[in-house]
């Protein structure tokens, strides 16, 4: 590994070590790879260096995930699975990672511009001008640097300020959230969460045993403020699960007074909140108002990921906080992340020179253009069967079948052509949206749009009514 480095990035070397390991048992069926956390002992890299290699191979279809087992490599000759009596979201997972299906259940939006490449080379760059540094100058919260790039990022006022301190960084996204559900002593407390919601967030509070309360989102987009004000009389809530702008999966924003009226209640009952900044960035309006701006930054905590708007070569999740610091200290040193301080600083750099804003402009033009025509497809086409959630933003459309549709039959249905796509239901634990879908066709030319939603619209004439 080490002759590999010298000439390459860490995490190409990890890759075609991966790519001999299967090659090396192709005929033992779906052979179980070794987790993150042996392969970087093994290899003597950061978790996060494996991490993007394994990334990179569940892209190409080559290996997928199993919830709670670890990774698996797929034999060349592995069939579609159709999902009966199975976990709905392993199906979704394991078969949009088969090689030859579309699938129209992703949420990718770098795959139409990535910053991938801009940061790598910076990381080149930066390589030369810093040695490595000795184990013991890592920084367990992560590089000061990128901290005080995104306090200051974050900061619109001296009430709403936020400085490198009240920032921490950690490998990625969900081992930022365990770490909040362990901070915020969430097992078998109350919290209210916006719906729908993303499947990532309401599995980790399901396995950590969260009592979860689900608020519908309204037509509108916002919540309904009368039923959050008898929610928060009558139950003991922890804190409330609430984005920031961009509420994804159903793609809009809260309208202003909507904004306004749950953050009076929620500063009324003096609840916490937990904000989540995934995709805010990705908003058409970029400068739209920011839930976090009217809330008590005293009961606020704020989550977010590069990789919805960098790309893959940057997967760190991060926090900020002002409160909980000795707790959320000693959870990061517990943790122990390997984190490459080079692209962290790189990532800053991004941030520093413009680089990253630059950059999102054009992605949520591109966006934009892309959701155009498939909106418009959808309308045409299946107008009398769906109805199309105008999204804000965004690399997805939110749509609801006007007919009780069984939409496992529909999914189901689908998989036999190939397609994948993402019903409803995996976005709620409580039995909602059973009549909505996700779809993405960002990555599909136009012959494979209009032949997907063909299929899509016999699938739903088809399928049985609940």
């Amino acid at each position: 590994m080490t002759a590999v480095r010298e000439t390459g990035f860490a995490y190409q070397a990890v890759y075609r070590y991966l790519m001999q390991l299967m090659a090396d048992s192709s005929d033992s069926g779906h052979t179980r790879l070794p987790s993150l956390r042996q392969l970087a002992n093994r290899l003597n890299v950061s978790i996060s260096t494996i991490q993007y290699a394994y990334s990179l191979l569940e892209k190409e279809g080559r290996i997928y995930s199993v919830a709670k087992s670890g990774y698996y490599a797929r034999p060349a000759s592995c069939t579609v699975l159709t999902g009966n009596g199975s976990d709905l979201l392993e199906t979704v997972y394991v078969n949009a990672r088969h090689p030859g299906m579309q699938v129209l259940s992703a949420e990718d939006p770098v795959s139409v511009q990535s910053l991938d490449r801009p940061l790598l080379l910076l990381e080149r760059e930066l390589l030369r001008q810093y040695p490595r540094q000795p184990q013991l100058l890592d920084q367990p919260c992560g590089e000061i640097e990128l901290r005080t790039a995104l306090a200051a990022r974050y900061t619109t006022s001296p009430t709403y300020c936020w400085h490198a301190e009240d920032v921490y960084i950690g490998a990625d996204l969900r081992g930022m959230l365990e770490i909040l559900i362990a901070v915020l002593e969430l097992k078998h407390a109350t919290i209210l969460v916006e719906s729908p919601c993303d499947w990532v967030i309401l599995r980790l509070l399901q396995a950590a045993e969260v009592r979860v309360i689900e608020l519908p989102l309204q037509a509108c987009g916002g919540l309904e403020p009368q039923r959050l004000a008898a929610l928060l009389s009558t139950e003991n809530v922890r804190l409330m699960l609430l984005s920031s702008g961009l509420s994804m999966p159903r793609g809009t924003q809260a309208p202003t007074d909507n904004r306004h009226a749950i953050a009076r209640l929620l500063d009324e009952h003096g609840t916490w909140v937990l904000e989540n900044d995934c995709y805010s960035e990705l908003a058409d309006a970029a400068d739209g108002a920011r839930l976090r701006d009217l809330l008590n930054p005293e009961r606020l905590l704020a989550f977010s990921s590069f990789e919805k708007f960098i790309g893959i070569e940057a997967p760190y999740g991060y926090v900020l906080s002002r409160q909980w610091k000795g707790e959320l200290q000693r959870h990061f040193l517990l943790r122990s992340f390997r984190l490459s301080p080079i692209r962290q600083k790189a990532i800053a750099r991004l941030y520093g020179n413009g680089r990253i804003d630059q950059h999102l402009q054009v992605l949520r033009r591109l966006l934009k253009e892309r959701r155009t025509p498939m909106i418009h497809l959808l309308r045409e086409r299946l107008g009398d069967a769906l109805h199309v959630v105008e999204p804000q933003g965004g690399a997805t459309v939110w749509v609801q079948a006007l007919r009780p549709v069984d939409m496992r039959d529909v999914f189901q249905r689908m998989l036999k052509h190939q397609v994948v796509i993402a019903p409803g239901e995996l976005f709620s634990l409580q039995g909602l949206h059973n009549r909505h879908l996700r779809l993405n066709l960002l990555g599909h030319g136009e012959h494979d749009l209009a032949g997907a939603i063909g299929l899509l619209g016999d699938a739903l004439r088809l399928a049985p009514l609940e």
